[in-house]
């Protein structure tokens, strides 16, 4: 443990939060010092402090997502430290199962911990069983403590009060308390109304952003804003599942009577969900997404990156019409993007179509080829071939969800813009499909472009 007769002593300091620590002489300085004055009093036995520093300001001992701590582990695991020196157990973990897990660590190294104003050492028995015994206590009385802090939040909430969070849309908090934000006000009559009127959230967004109603703004004490974006449909569906704008505040799943006023009638609030029960109910009687395949779900995207996502709509009776919607134009509007929408079908049928032609092309073989010899020097060029084009003649006859499962194996992005399709191929995805090989990590993928007639369709829509 020694090294010529000398205990090398690492100070590990912590602060959970920031406040103070630009000052001279901060908290983290007044823990080290006493660390050193204990060390300076156990000089006799050969300990001696090490210059380096392992601060952690600004980190929460819950965890040890800490960067100080991660080095003064990585000195322990190369040898560089006998012993480590803390003011109080509770800066090194507040968790009894980290604690446990930093002993096992310190004991598997032959690594001694004192904390300074504890008395504890764990280079004796008696030390471990103390400690364990504080932190024992340390965990119950946190336990207690947020125990009594949610039931203070349910108390309050059942009277009625605002608990603090992030201030609702129409609200400003003065005095701890909710105010009606006048101006605020009209943008969530107007999201009730305008949704009761169209039965859309979709169009209540386009009425937002064509008034030029957005969030809320917020300025913090550091000069910094946030918000003032534009309503998305989301946002629009908290609102209306809101509460707290008919004067009530939600507790878990019960809703008490609040202090603030209310900003929309229960009237309005009562025909508004008299509505959106209606609607939930006519959903449930069609088929559920999960109901249908969507074998291009996860991988379709546009040339921003925004997803396609699949969605269906029914007409004439119940006649299914199955839809790719960019996920941009169901939050933002049809305006926003160039690719609003694809009927499943189509795209579906198309990018089949170029999938089974794609992997017989002589590129793409020669690049399964490769890919392939680098795990199996006996696979050679005619077997990957023959093995694709045996794959391409049952084609026909699978399942849609077993055709979802292999375009998901193989292709891992599509990405459609006005100029064509662009399909990303993981080659190793052909070569499990050939020979039940396990997925390179870190390969790239081989991407192909098609020019496709869609696109045609696409500017129109």
């Amino acid at each position: 443990m020694n090294v010529k007769g000398k205990t090398r002593c690492a100070i590990y300091t912590r602060k959970s939060h920031e406040d103070g620590l630009e000052q001279e002489y901060n908290s983290l300085d007044a823990q080290r010092d006493s660390a050193l004055n204990y060390i300076s009093s156990q000089r006799h036995e050969g300990w001696i402090a090490l210059p380096d520093r392992y601060d952690d300001g600004g980190f929460s001992g819950g965890n040890m997502e800490r960067p100080a701590i991660k080095r003064l582990f990585a000195d322990i695991e190369q040898g560089l430290i006998d012993v480590v020196v803390v003011y109080k157990i509770d800066r090194l973990s507040r968790s009894i199962a980290d604690f446990v897990r930093l002993m096992e660590f310190f004991e598997k190294h032959s690594v001694v911990f004192v904390s300074v104003t504890q008395s504890f050492n764990t280079q004796n028995s008696m030390g471990k069983l103390m400690l364990n015994i504080l932190l024992s206590f340390a965990q119950f009385e946190r336990e207690v403590t947020s125990e009594r802090i949610r039931d203070k939040i349910a108390a309050s909430k059942k009277k009625g009060m605002y608990m603090g969070g992030q201030v609702p849309l129409g609200y400003d908090v003065v005095d701890k308390k909710l105010k009606v934000n006048i101006v605020e006000a009209e943008t969530i009559r107007f999201i009730y109304e305008e949704y009761y009127r169209t039965l859309s959230p979709l169009k209540v967004v386009k009425a937002l952003d064509a008034q030029g109603l957005h969030t809320k703004t917020r300025v913090y004490e550091n000069g910094k804003t946030v918000g003032g974006k534009k309503i998305c449909t989301k946002l629009v569906y908290d609102t209306l599942n809101n509460p707290i704008y008919i004067g009530k505040v939600r507790h878990k799943k019960e809703i008490y009577d609040g202090e603030h006023k209310a900003i929309i009638s229960q009237e309005l609030w009562d025909k508004v969900h008299s509505v959106m029960a209606k609607d939930s109910a006519e959903r449930a009687r069609v088929p559920s997404r999960t109901d249908m395949p969507a074998i291009l779900k996860g991988i379709l995207f546009d040339s921003q990156g925004n997803a396609l996502t699949p969605t269906f709509t029914r007409k004439r009776g119940n006649k299914i019409y199955r839809y790719y919607v960019n996920i941009k134009a169901i939050k933002q509007g049809r305006d926003s993007c160039d690719i609003k929408t694809f009927p499943a079908d189509e795209i579906e049928n198309f990018v089949l179509a170029k999938i089974r032609e794609m992997i017989v092309s002589p590129e793409l073989l020669n690049k399964v080829y490769q890919e392939a010899k680098l795990k199996d020097g006996t696979i050679t060029l005619d077997y990957i071939r023959d093995s694709l084009q045996d794959f391409n003649s049952v084609w026909e006859h699978l399942f849609p969800i077993e055709k979802s499962r292999i375009v998901q194996l193989i292709v891992s992005r599509i990405v459609v813009s006005t100029q064509g399709i662009q399909f990303n191929f993981y080659p190793s995805g052909l070569i499990k499909l050939c020979q039940q090989l396990g997925k390179k990590q870190g390969e790239q993928p081989c991407i192909t472009t098609a020019p496709s007639a869609l696109m045609k369709a696409v500017n129109k829509r």
